[in-house]
C-alpha cells in the first residue's frame, strides 16, 4: 500500500500530468479513448467512400475493371510493403517509449517518417503518371482534359464509367496521403519531444495514441490496395 500511494504521488507531480487529470494512468486513459472515438469517426468517414465504390463497382463491374487495369499494381504493391514496415517501426517506437530507450525511440520514429515520406514520393510518381495519360476526372486541370484513350476498356464498359471509377480512386487514395501527411506531422513534433526526453516509462502516451492513429493509416491502405488495383485484373484474366 506505501509503495501504491508513493507512486500515485509521484505521477500526481510528474511534469507531463496536464491539471484536469488527478494521474498519468487516468490521463493516459482519458488520452487512448480519445483516440478511439476519433478512430471511429474516420472509419465512417471512409466507410462512406467505400460504401459508394461498391455501389459503383457492382453496378458498373466491366468499367471499373477497365480503370483498375491501368493502374499500376506493382507501386501499390511497393507502397503495401512500405507501410506494414512502417507499421512495425512505429510499434517498435512504442515500445522503445515504453522501456525507456530515448535513442531507439528516436530512431525508429525517424525510420517511420522516413517511409512515411516514402509513402507520399511514391503516390506522388503514381498521380504523375496519371495527369500525364490525361486520367485526371473532371477539369481540375484546364487544358488537361479527362481522355479515356489510354484505358483499355472491357466489352460493355463506358468511357464516363470509367471517370466515376477515377473520381472514386483519386478520392479515395488523395484522403489517405492526406492523413498520412498529418501523420507524419504529428510524429515529427513527438521525435522533436522524444529527443528531448520527455517520454518515460511512466509517462508515454502520446507516443501510443500517435501509433494508433499510424497503424489505422496503415489499415486503411490495406483495404485500399486489393480494392482498387487488384480486383480488376481478376475480372479481366480470369474471365
Amino acid at each position: 500500500m506505501a509503495e501504491s500511494h508513493i507512486a500515485t504521488e509521484h505521477t500526481a507531480s510528474h511534469p507531463g500530468l496536464q491539471h484536469h487529470f488527478a494521474n498519468l494512468e487516468q490521463q493516459r486513459e482519458a488520452g487512448t479513448l480519445g483516440m478511439w472515438v476519433f478512430l471511429v469517426t474516420e472509419i465512417m468517414f471512409f466507410g462512406g467512400m467505400f460504401l459508394a465504390y461498391t455501389l459503383y463497382r457492382t453496378t458498373y463491374p466491366q468499367a471499373f475493371a477497365s480503370a483498375s487495369n491501368h493502374l499500376s499494381w506493382q507501386l501499390g504493391a511497393i507502397n503495401t510493403g512500405v507501410l506494414i514496415i512502417s507499421s512495425f517501426t512505429m510499434a517498435l517506437a512504442v515500445y522503445s517509449a515504453q522501456t525507456g530507450k530515448r535513442r531507439n525511440q528516436v530512431i525508429f520514429l525517424a525510420l517511420t517518417i522516413l517511409l512515411g515520406l516514402t509513402f507520399l514520393a511514391i503516390k506522388a510518381i503514381e498521380y504523375r503518371e496519371k495527369y500525364v495519360d490525361h486520367l485526371i476526372p473532371g477539369r481540375l486541370f484546364p487544358g488537361n482534359p479527362f481522355n479515356p484513350g489510354k484505358v483499355h476498356l472491357l466489352p460493355g464498359a463506358s468511357a464516363n464509367n470509367v471517370e466515376m471509377l477515377y473520381w472514386i480512386y483519386l478520392a479515395m487514395t488523395g484522403m489517405h496521403p492526406v492523413h498520412m501527411i498529418i501523420g507524419v506531422g504529428v510524429l515529427s513534433v513527438i521525435m522533436y519531444f522524444a529527443a528531448r526526453g520527455r517520454y518515460s516509462p511512466e509517462y508515454h502516451n502520446p507516443v501510443e495514441v500517435s501509433g494508433l492513429y499510424w497503424h489505422f493509416v496503415d489499415i486503411i491502405w490495406i483495404f485500399l490496395f486489393p480494392l482498387l488495383y487488384l480486383l480488376g485484373r481478376h475480372l479481366e484474366h480470369g474471365g
